[in-house]
């Protein structure tokens, strides 16, 4: 068990992380555009917050081959954008196959005319920008305290700035630049792991701007250092994800996809995604509005997110 938990941390710190070989370059991201086989892919290189909300990093907006400005799209907004379109600038020689999924299904007229806008994450501050900022002040004292002890950056939590960043500079640029349907009704958050939080907390912080989010081995233990040691802590950290998300969504007000795997690091998820279901059942949400799926034999990886990848955006986006 105890080497479970450390493969799977190293997968985490790794492969959700999104590091590959220039990580720690200015606009994190690989510096070369990705190569897509299905559609087309604009690249905005060190795309630059003017209000200094996050650093510089890499914007990738992926438009199906038959873009046209007389047509309208929905917008899908993605975390970890240097992870989803060419394998072989990832480290670990996996993606989400974004461009493939997407096209296949545009192509097909499965789903509503969308594109995506995958936004890089930042190698030295992914998890502070990921991590749902209010939840953490719903800690009591002594969680705060026990945080700080045990973690990295806690103290300095930078999700409301990322989601700033996200819904004022760069909405408004991707707006601007392409023939968007602006409202919340087609306008969605997507991720994995602490991507994931990220995304479940865009359509509660910003309930007017994200009308759904796609949240895929979604880490709703909230941070990683030692299963074995800190099961309290955990337990204690995600009922405030759950609280939270309680007190702050109301029912049916949204699409919220939730998943897991059951391998590596997915292979903890399963108390917490479990109290999460509950919760949102309790609240009375139904099948149109949450859904939460679990898929066998699939870990917390790139190439399982990919073969999955089509049961959300159907779900977000399907006709």
């Amino acid at each position: 068990m105890r080497k479970l938990w450390i493969v799977s941390a190293l997968l985490f710190v790794l492969t959700a992380c999104g590091v590959d070989k220039t990580a720690g370059t200015v606009g994190d991201g690989h510096p070369d555009k990705p190569a897509v086989s299905a559609g087309k892919l604009d690249f905005y290189p060190d795309f630059e917050s003017k209000s200094g909300l996050v650093t510089p990093r890499n914007v990738y907006v992926w438009l199906p081959a038959d873009y046209a400005k007389w047509k309208k799209y929905a917008v899908v907004y993605m975390s970890d954008g240097q992870n989803l379109f060419d394998a072989e600038k990832m480290f670990n020689h996996q993606e989400w196959c974004v461009d493939e999924v997407f096209g296949e299904l545009s192509a097909a007229g499965r789903i509503q005319n969308c594109i995506v806008v995958g936004v890089a994450n930042s190698f030295r501050t992914r998890s502070q920008e990921y991590f749902p900022q209010d939840v953490y002040d719903r800690y009591s004292p002594e969680l705060k305290e026990y945080a700080k002890s045990k973690r990295m950056g806690e103290e300095e939590l930078l999700g409301n700035n990322y989601l700033k960043f996200l819904v004022e500079e760069l909405k408004p640029f991707i707006d601007a630049t392409y023939s968007t349907r602006r409202d919340r009704e087609h306008t969605f958050h997507m991720g994995s792991s602490m991507g994931g939080l990220i995304s479940s907390y865009a359509v509660a912080k910003y309930p007017e701007v994200f009308g759904g989010a796609g949240c895929l081995s979604t880490h709703s233990v909230l941070y990683i250092t030692n299963y074995d040691a800190e099961r309290d802590f955990i337990d204690a950290a995600n009922q405030c994800y759950v609280d939270y998300l309680r007190e702050t969504l109301q029912p049916n007000s949204c699409k919220l996809y939730m998943d897991r795997g059951d391998q590596t690091l997915d292979a903890v998820y399963p108390k917490y995604q479990d109290r999460l279901d509950a919760m949102f059942r309790e609240a009375g949400w139904d099948d149109a509005h949450y859904v939460s799926q679990v898929f066998p034999g699939l870990a917390h990886v790139e190439g399982s997110w990919a073969s999955r990848l089509d049961v959300p955006v159907l779900y977000l986006l399907g006709k």
